[in-house]
Parts: structure tokens; C-alpha cells; sequence
């Protein structure tokens, strides 16, 4: 029926302003297929009928109301940076089907057959990610359902900047116009038809088909970096049909009119939208690279351990002792527990030594420039020192902000941090927190900013008061000014949902909710579960995601716990454990392990990444007075 669309040109994702108007344009086909109702389709042809396509920022307009004589331009400003510009021009131009000039053949970087090899890359990218693992959509669970039956709003892409495309997200938003698989035809083929984003959740977009005007009936959610959505005009390059649904085949009679209307002056996506994600998507850390990563059956020393897999730049290690590789620990490539061969060394970390006397076959050790680097620090003047008390996130009961001590200063501005009345006694359970990290803060965060304060294990005097904790142990508070102040504008608000990894069992991403921000600290809520299992997280934590980072990777998402979990954890929670390390209870914690002394009595440690966020950005009453 419809055997073609002869539209051949996608224009730069960049927008131009005109004279006339201050209004950002969004990039367009230049030339917008029409559909008569005898089934032909035919090209709106530039410079005909009264229109026209910015040979610059590929606006379509009127063509009376375009720049210079030959209407090459919507504006004086267009044509002037097409011709101090012949690089983007050229870029125009080739994927207008035109032959590019010979200046144009000089700066071709990177011609088109480049970019559709990445774009088939990244689609096979797709397809043996879903060949090869082993997680699986959770059963009957839908993030478009989950969003609408409900009314909820997702955190944006751009607060993630270590997802995919988090950089470089652009205007995404509301009213763009994409290409997407027509499943309202009865043809036997695959066909497209021109879709708009009603509303965004992450990754994920509510779809409406072009032509239903205020008619729901038919939409649908998809992942905006999915293989199936593409820009306006992606369907005549590839030669693929343009088929408007059944459902509203009739309801327009001249849709040559209907789509220049529609069309004209819309946003679509950059012509290397495909090409950024795929590009995104690529990961510097290999299977077989070498890492000290810590050992979560003694907080205090790390490990050496073998990168077994990676998924969406989640790395699965496997300890280097372990035969069975059963023994394993999951992370994030930018968190803070892991480092380079020789790291603990270099900074006076203690570190178990491997059993293995040299490397496996195979196996390497990872380039130290792969590891996040922290912020220099000078501790050559006034710095932390042994005995200082502050306040730390419990790294194994990450929903508690607890009295801690430095234990030790290392080198590099890292400090061994203990939990004031639970520490064994051989330091086992400390941990490591860089000077910088947003998990640390100084005596009396907690009061100002109406958090509850854990006091130290057995301690009488409640409630319980820095001033005489102080003097009791005759102790000096850690410095303010020493600590972490910076607070980014990381756009979460209270209520938006992500996808957020356990991290008393970091192998499990899960359904969230952020339930509270303090300044950069954000309070992330598991969908389903009791408050008690909260975790304090860093906005700028790597175990964030947006709403369909699992579906975009391949990864595993654990959905929001059933009706008879949450009435197990209701009965449970009245008997809490007096032990730190808190265990998920029903189907969402899968296994347990051993840890050293009754204090570690649950399942598997891990560190938080960090954190700290406040309602109202910025810095102000972020910590109280120091003295007393």
C-alpha cells in the first residue's frame, strides 16, 4: 500500500534563532512526506507549493517568510553561520542526500557509512545482551503502568551523569516528534509512523501517534534509547514505509496539509541519537582486568579481585581466591570501594594477601587512569586527626547516621572511620571514607538538619547530647571547614522514582522512591518494603539509575515488593535485630553470608557511595555552632 517515503534529509540536532522570533527551533526533515488518500506518497518538494527548509538549522517554514532571494534561510542569522560554518553546512548537506562540496570532502571526519555501522553495532549491542543474560524483565511489573496508575514523576536522565547519555541528554522533553513502529496495521511488513512524547519517565516515553489529536487509546510507552525509535526522517534514509494507523487512516482526508501543520516547527531527535547511546554505552573496564576492591567480610582491608562481567558499567567481581567464583562482590566502575593494583600500598590500607603467588592466565591489572579520582586535599596544615569524633552513614545499616571516631589518618586525605559502641575489637568493621566524601559530616549535622542521630551502642544518657558525649570521653569534634560542603544542582525532588541498587545487597537494582533531600544527602525509599530498609545515598552516586536503565542495559530490576512480603516485614519489624547489618526479608534477598563477630551477624556488607542534598539548594545552615 504504502511502498516508500522518499523524505531523504535529518538536520543537526542543534536549533537556530531567527530575527523575527527568539523562539529555539528543534531540528526537522527537510522534506515531510504527504499522504493522499489513493494510497501514493509522494515528497512536500522544497521551494514548491509555498514552502521551504532552512538549509542551516533545517527549520520548515513558509517559503515567502524565508531569508535572501533564493529562501535558502529562515534568517539573516542562518545564513551567516552557514557561511562561517561550512563544516556543519557539509554535515547538512550529506545527510540530504546532496554531494558535498570539496571543502566538504576535507573536513568529513566521519562519513555516514561510519555512522550507520555504529548504529547496526549498537542494535547487535542490543540483541546479544539479551541472548546472554540471565536477568530477566520482572515478571508482570511495568514502569508505564507503575507511573500512570499512579500519577508519579521519574527523576530526568540528566541528574544521572554517570548513566548512559546523562551528559548529553539535550532538550529531550515533551512534544518531540520521533519515527516508531506502526502496531496499528494490518500489513504483513514492519512500518513506522511519526509519533510525540506526551510525557517522560527516565529513559521511558509515552507515545502518541500523530493524528489522535486527545485520543489515549492507543499509547504507548517505549525507551526513548531503544533500536525501534528513531528521528524524523530516519525512515526515508533507510527506505523503510511511513504508514499512518488504521484507526485514523480516514479521519483526514488531506494529510499533506495535516503533516506540514503538524511538523512545522516541531523538535525531533539529533540524527546521532543511536550513535550516542551505543557510544555511551561502551564500558573501559574488560572481563579479566585485575582490581583491589574491599573485602566485605572485613571492612577495614581490601582484596584483589578479577573483573568477571559487565553490565551497563556494573562490574561483577569475583575474589581472586575464589575457585568456584561464587565469591563475589557487585559495584559500580566508578565507585569508591575499588582501585588499582598497589593502591592500598600507597596509601597505607591494610590489604589480604592473595594465596596466588602470580597472576592467572589471562588476567591484568586494570590502568590506574580507569578509577574515579578523588579531589586533592592539603593536610599539611590544620587536618583531621585520631580521635576525632564527627558523624558517618553506617555502611552496614545505611538507613543510620551514627556517632563515629577517626581511627586513623592514611595518606591522600583517606581516614579509618569507626561506629562509636559497635567496633570489634581488632577494627575489622572500620572502613575507609576519602576527606571529601559526602558520607561524613561534622558534629551536629544531624540536629540541624532534623535527621535522627544514632548514639553509640549501650549508651544511657538519651537523649543523647554532642556537648556531653564531648566532654564524657573527653574528645574534640573533627573541624567543619574540613569537611565537604559543595552542593551540586542535581534537579531530584522529593517523590521522583529511579531505579536504585540494594547496597546491603549490591547485586539487586530496584524499584525507588526519593522520600528526602538534605542539601546533597538524598533518602531513597524501596518500593514496597518497610522505612526501616531506607538508604542515605550521594545524588551523585553511581547506584542510581533513571526509570529504564535495567531494560536499556540488560540488567535485572527487582519490582516493588508483594502484599505477603510487606506483611512479613509488618510482623518482623515489631522483633527488629539489635545487630547492625539489617537483611530485606521475602523473596528480595537471595543470599546471606557469614561476617566476623556478633555484630555481623547478617548478609552482605557493603559501603555506601556516598552522600548529601538539601531541599532548598544550597549551602546555607548546613551545619550549627560548634561550641558548645
Amino acid at each position: 500500500m504504502f511502498d516508500g517515503y522518499d523524505s531523504c534529509s535529518e538536520d543537526t540536532s542543534s536549533s537556530s534563532s531567527s530575527d523575527e522570533s527568539e523562539e529555539e527551533v528543534s531540528p526537522l526533515p527537510s522534506s515531510l512526506p504527504i499522504i493522499k488518500n489513493n494510497g501514493q506518497v509522494y515528497t512536500y518538494p522544497d521551494g514548491k507549493s509555498g514552502m521551504a527548509t532552512c538549509e542551516m538549522c533545517g527549520m520548515v517554514g513558509v517559503r515567502d517568510a524565508f531569508y535572501s532571494k533564493t529562501k535558502r534561510f529562515c534568517s539573516v542569522s542562518c545564513s551567516r553561520s552557514y557561511s562561517s560554518n561550512s563544516k556543519k553546512a557539509s554535515i547538512l548537506a550529506r545527510l540530504q542526500g546532496k554531494p558535498p562540496t570539496k571543502k566538504a570532502k576535507v573536513l568529513q571526519k566521519q562519513p555516514l557509512v561510519a555512522k550507520l555501522a555504529a548504529y547496526a553495532q549498537y542494535q547487535a549491542t542490543l540483541q546479544n545482551q539479551a541472548k546472554t543474560k540471565a536477568a530477566v524483565p520482572a515478571e508482570g511489573f511495568s514502569w508505564g503502568n507503575y507511573i500512570n496508575s499512579n500519577s508519579f514523576t521519574a527523576a530526568p536522565v540528566t541528574c544521572f551523569k554517570h548513566a548512559p547519555m546523562g551528559t548529553c541528554w539535550g532538550d529531550i522533553s515533551e512534544g518531540v516528534r520521533v519515527e516508531v513502529p506502526n502496531t496499528d496495521c494490518s500489513l504483513p511488513t514492519k512500518v513506522f509512523w511519526i509519533a510525540g512524547i506526551v510525557k517522560l519517565a527516565g529513559y521511558n516515553a509515552l507515545l502518541r501517534y500523530e493524528g489522535f489529536e486527545n485520543d489515549s487509546s492507543l499509547d504507548f510507552w517505549c525507551n526513548v534509547c531503544g533500536s525501534d525509535i528513531h528521528p524524523v526522517g530516519w525512515c526515508a534514509t533507510s527506505g523503510k514505509p511511513l504508514v499512518p494507523p488504521r484507526t485514523i487512516q480516514h479521519k483526514y482526508t488531506n494529510w499533506k496539509a495535516f503533516l506540514v501543520k503538524r511538523l512545522t516547527g516541531a523538535k525531533t531527535l539529533p540524527p546521532d541519537f543511536s550513535q550516542k547511546v551505543s557510544e555511551s554505552m561502551q564500558y573501559p573496564f574488560k572481563t579479566s582486568m585485575r582490581v583491589e576492591v574491599v573485602d566485605k567480610t572485613h571492612l577495614c582491608r581490601t582484596r584483589v579481585a578479577v573483573v568477571e562481567s559487565v553490565i551497563g558499567g556494573r562490574l561483577r567481581l569475583v575474589y581472586e581466591e575464589s575457585e568456584d567464583k561464587t565469591d563475589d562482590f557487585w559495584c559500580h566502575m566508578y565507585s569508591p570501594l575499588i582501585h588499582h593494583i598497589g593502591w592500598s600500598r600507597s596509601i597505607g590500607h591494610r590489604f589480604k594477601r592473595s594465596d596466588i603467588t602470580k597472576k592467572q592466565d589471562g588476567h591484568f591489572d586494570a590502568p590506574p587512569h580507569l578509577f574515579m579520582k578523588v579531589k586533592e586535599v592539603d593536610a599539611s596544615g590544620e587536618w583531621f586527626k585520631e580521635g576525632m569524633k564527627l558523624e558517618a552513614i553506617d555502611p552496614l545499616n545505611l538507613s543510620a547516621i551514627c556517632v563515629a571516631t577517626i581511627r586513623k589518618v592514611l595518606a591522600d586525605g583517606y581516614l579509618m572511620i569507626g561506629i562509636d559502641g559497635s567496633e570489634a575489637a581488632d577494627g575489622s568493621d572500620w572502613f575507609c571514607y576519602h576527606a571529601t566524601s559526602p558520607s561524613i559530616f561534622p558534629v551536629g549535622f544531624c540536629e540541624i538538619n532534623m535527621i535522627e542521630l544514632t548514639p553509640p551502642r549501650g549508651y544511657a544518657k538519651l537523649p543523647f547530647k554532642w556537648f556531653d558525649y564531648l566532654r564524657e570521653t573527653d574528645s574534640i569534634a573533627a573541624p567543619v571547614k574540613l569537611f565537604n560542603k559543595e552542593v551540586p544542582n542535581h534537579g531530584f525532588h522529593v517523590g521522583m522514582k529511579l531505579e536504585a541498587v540494594d547496597l546491603m545487597e549490591p547485586r539487586l537494582v530496584c524499584v525507588a522512591t526519593v522520600t528526602r533531600i538534605i542539601h546533597r544527602l538524598l533518602r531513597i525509599h524501596f518500593d514496597g518494603w518497610e522505612d526501616e530498609y531506607d538508604q542515605w545515598v550521594d545524588c551523585e552516586s553511581p547506584d542510581l539509575y533513571p526509570v529504564g536503565w535495567c531494560q536499556l542495559t540488560g540488567y535485572q530490576l527487582q519490582p516493588p515488593a508483594p502484599q505477603s512480603s510487606r506483611d512479613s516485614q509488618s510482623s518482623s519489624s515489631k522483633q527488629k535485630k539489635k545487630a547492625k547489618s539489617q537483611q530485606y526479608k521475602g523473596h528480595k534477598k537471595m543470599t546471606s553470608l557469614q561476617l566476623k563477630d556478633e555484630l555481623l551477624d547478617g548478609e552482605e556488607y557493603s559501603f555506601l557511595q556516598g552522600a548529601s542534598d538539601q531541599e532548598s539548594n544550597g549551602s546555607a545552615s548546613y551545619y550549627i555552632k560548634q561550641e558548645p
